[in-house]
């Protein structure tokens, strides 16, 4: 049998899955890109405030007494976004069990890293706007788009380690931590504390589901759905909903690896021993009964937890994340708005990004290594980490939604996003440049 497969040809290589998402996230950010400029061209033509007006449009459901309407905007930031967070937190508890932030060798230096892309930039912007209309914009500056990032990445070719590229992921999904236990504790408005009641209620029953070894995935996202709508009433952000539900995913498959080697082999023995037969006289229902056999033994030795990023993770890349950014990039830039650009608020959302991201990132990762708590990848010099600082200066699209979570103010708001996209584009342009001329191994 062995014999037999090495003769035929090998379909796919083995694939780390952290490897496929820094890829689909690097992809992503090209269509990120594109809808974005296209956001910008259309709000700035004579369509802008048609454009702009467009997403407040409000639709909903009604039966009876129950009624659930909001803007389409709305529905953007708080449902699909929802989905968007129900990937992070898949992602985040994979590196947890078995990526890399699970031990405490792999995790130090982009925990280190990360702490400090988060820590300076706030304390940048505080700085700034110890009073006044700003005060609430604090965590604007402490975010990451790991697309926009990993995209500029991709643009440096081999020249770039995929240490380097797993290493900006890793600190990424720390800094998804932070932001979600921001949003959580600090950007949330008042709590019904019934609604919240009940979503604990769902919440311990998702739990035991995963106690009790259930692997059907539909469970989870039927009662999940119950859970954002619950935390939605209930004056929490909508989207942390994603976040619990993910962590109640289990991350166990219902058939360990021998059974599934065991099941194959056999499978694919009597296969191979019916190949002659096959050749003469092809029994199309004995193949798709066997192929059927051993797609379903690939499903239930993956995790429930695998396969939902794995279906999950395209549509959020490519859909989701486009479209919020689509819908909140909209932005009129005219003389009002570029002539308020020195305000504390967009100043202190530029320096945090652009100053602060890099500077905390480079020296808590110093630091974390100089205490020998962490430990820097051989192949990867201070250089590329600066570099990879710059990148995490990258706020969009974590940045645009805290920002709409800090801000009522439409005139506030749009200064906060035009400032976001002035720190984004600088950094992206230094973080690319550094990288490219700048990269030489030390020695």
């Amino acid at each position: 049998m062995i014999q037999f497969i090495k003769k035929q040809k090998l379909f796919h290589r083995i694939k780390d899955p952290l490897v496929e998402f820094v890829r689909l996230e690097a992809f992503s950010g090209i269509v990120l890109m594109f809808f974005t400029l296209l956001a910008l061209a259309i709000s700035n033509s004579i369509l802008g405030e048609n454009f702009i007006a467009y997403w407040t449009n409000y639709f909903g459901f009604q039966f009876g007494d129950w009624t659930l309407k909001k803007s389409l905007l709305h529905w953007i930031n708080d449902g699909l976004m929802a989905i968007f967070f129900f990937v992070v937190g898949l992602e985040i508890k994979r590196e947890l069990l078995t990526g890399g932030l699970s031990s405490v060798k792999k995790a130090s230096l982009p925990i280190f890293g990360a702490i400090g892309g988060m820590l300076v930039p706030a304390l940048v912007y505080v700085s700034l706007n110890t009073q006044g209309e700003g005060t609430h914009g604090w965590g604007i500056p402490m975010a990451t788009d790991i697309a926009f990032a990993l995209g500029i990445l991709i643009l440096l070719g081999k020249r770039i380690p995929t240490s380097l590229k797993l290493l900006l992921t890793s600190i990424a999904i720390v800094d998804d931590i932070g932001a979600v236990m921001v949003i959580a504790l600090y950007y949330t408005s008042e709590i019904d504390w019934i609604y919240l009641l009940y979503g604990g209620g769902i919440y311990a029953l998702l739990w035991l589901f995963n106690f009790l070894k259930i692997r059907n995935i539909s469970v989870y996202l039927i009662f999940g759905l119950f859970l954002w709508y619950v935390v939605l009433k209930s004056g929490v952000h909508a989207t942390l909903a994603g976040v619990l539900l993910a962590l109640t995913i289990p991350a166990r498959a219902s058939r360990n690896i021998f059974e599934f080697i065991g099941s194959n082999q056999e499978l694919l023995k009597n296969l191979e021993d019916k190949t002659p037969d096959l050749q003469l006289k092809p029994n199309e229902k004995f193949i798709q009964a066997s192929v059927s056999s051993i797609e379903s033994n690939c499903l239930k030795v993956l995790s429930p937890l695998q396969r939902l990023e794995h279906d999950f993770h395209p549509w959020v890349a490519y859909m989701i994340v486009p479209l919020f950014a689509f819908a909140n990039a909209g932005v009129i830039i005219d003389t009002d708005l570029t002539s308020r650009v020195f305000e504390p608020v967009s100043i202190g959302i530029i320096l945090g990004l652009f100053v602060g991201k890099p500077l905390g990132i480079f020296f808590f990762s110093w630091i974390g290594v100089k205490l020998k708590i962490a430990q820097k990848p051989s192949e990867i010099c201070w250089s590329q980490i600066l570099g990879i600082g710059f990148l995490g200066g990258i706020g969009f699209t974590m940045s645009f939604f805290v920002s709409q979570l800090a801000f009522a103010d439409p005139e506030v708001l749009s200064l906060a996003k035009f400032a976001v996209l002035i720190a984004s584009l600088m950094s992206g342009v230094i973080g690319f440049l550094i990288l490219k001329l700048f990269c030489i191994k030390e020695q």
